[in-house]
């Protein structure tokens, strides 16, 4: 958080007292937010009296659910989230939102936090609620901004500094159908009129399943809905009693916002396959056990699975499909798929409609030496002297 400082007015002269105070109380601070001291006890029933908080500084990672941020395959990562047992404390009573400001703050932060919801959860409704939750924990957190827009967008001016990761990969440049809007905004409205959900209750944090972020372990596995689990953290500044910052509005434009985020995102792109041979996104089959004595080894390979890449208009196709290869070397069944859009990338499957008619290249395999599909849209590549044409899509 920024803070300006203001010369005191002339007076005896405290600055080693100060400095002095701050040495002591510094890491203090910093502690209590790694949740370096032990949980104190909070009853939710006292917690409807929260007391000030001093200024924090940022604590762990906002939810980036991409894959590139975790250092486990998606089988091995899934394995582990599953393996960590949801924390006693369980999710906390979440409160509900009191908004206030002008009409024009209410439609600002209704379509801030309808976009998230649709942007990070898809269409399902306790999917977007809970992160809608999580949004509106946030604003009321002073480890966070205090507006919905602010929260939404925090970060996304700086690169790889996005706390949602769809305000920097590209994903800003998605469209949603009219329903879906009308959709979001109807949730959206609700949670701002003090809707809550009371699945995730107080969390601040969340990632998709298949992601094992290095913050995982620093926060408290509360809840999980639909493919996301929910994190709140440990002790004090996980307890209601810490979302005691008062929404006034002042909203920022979220139009100025989403154009500052797609200007950061395009001066850091990232790279094509043919530029880094690696794939934006990986959904790789988990390691079979080992078999049962006298029978024989299931055979794996570490280029198995489904590999999503960025391609280029310029590309030549044979040197895609070469590239393709190299991925799925090792055997076993491997499938490479590439878009021209950052934003266009999907995080899961099974492919979305929208994600199928923005494909731009398709390489599928059963493995080294096996029979190879390879289709390729002819609009962008046109006369490929490789593979077939993907068919015409609307």
């Amino acid at each position: 958080m920024d803070e300006t400082s203001h010369p005191a007015p002339a007076a005896p002269d405290r600055t080693p007292l100060a400095a002095f105070a701050a040495l002591v109380l510094l890491p203090i601070l910093l502690l209590a937010a790694l949740g370096g001291f032990g949980t104190p006890h909070v009853e939710e029933s006292r917690e409807d009296a929260p007391a000030p908080l001093p200024e924090v500084p940022d604590l762990p990672a906002a939810a980036d659910d991409t894959v590139v941020l975790s250092e486990l395959a998606a089988g091995d990562a899934q394995a582990r989230n599953a393996a960590v047992g949801f924390a006693s404390v369980g999710p906390g009573t979440a409160r509900p939102f009191a908004f206030r400001g002008s009409s024009d703050d209410r439609a600002r932060a209704r379509d801030c936090l309808a976009l998230a919801g649709m942007a990070e959860a898809g269409g399902g409704e306790a999917d977007q609620r809970a992160v809608m939750q999580v949004i509106l924990n946030r604003v009321r957190h002073p480890a966070f901004a205090d507006t919905v827009c602010g929260v939404v967008f925090e970060g996304s001016q700086r690169p790889t500094g996005c706390q949602f990761s769809f305000t920097c990969d590209g994903s800003l440049a998605r469209r949603y159908s009219d329903a879906a809007w009308r959709t979001a905004r109807a949730r959206a409205d609700a949670m701002l009129d003090g809707a809550t959900e009371a699945s995730v209750g107080n969390a601040t944090h969340f990632h998709a399943d298949y992601v094992y972020p290095w913050w995982s372990d620093e926060l408290d596995k509360v809840a999980k809905v639909g493919p996301h689990i929910f994190f709140r953290w440990r002790g004090f500044w996980g307890s209601r009693n810490a979302l005691s910052a008062r929404y006034g509005g002042g909203e920022p434009d979220p139009l100025r916002l989403r154009q500052s985020a797609l200007a950061t995102a395009a001066t850091s792109p990232l790279p094509t396959l043919l530029q880094s041979g690696e794939s934006v996104r990986s959904i790789t089959t988990p390691k079979p056990s080992a078999p049962p004595a006298g029978t024989a080894p299931v055979r794996s390979s570490p280029g198995a699975g489904v590999h999503f890449v960025l391609v280029s208009p310029g590309d030549s196709p044979a040197a895609l499909v070469e590239q393709a290869r190299s991925l799925c070397a090792g055997g076993g069944y491997c499938r490479v798929q590439g878009w021209s859009a950052q934003g266009d990338i999907p995080s899961s499957l099974p492919l979305s409609s929208e994600a199928r008619r923005t494909l731009r290249f398709s390489f599928a395999t059963e493995g080294t030496g096996a029979p190879e599909a390879v289709f390729l849209d002819c609009r962008v590549f046109p006369a490929p002297s490789v593979g077939t044409c993907l068919p015409p899509r609307p």
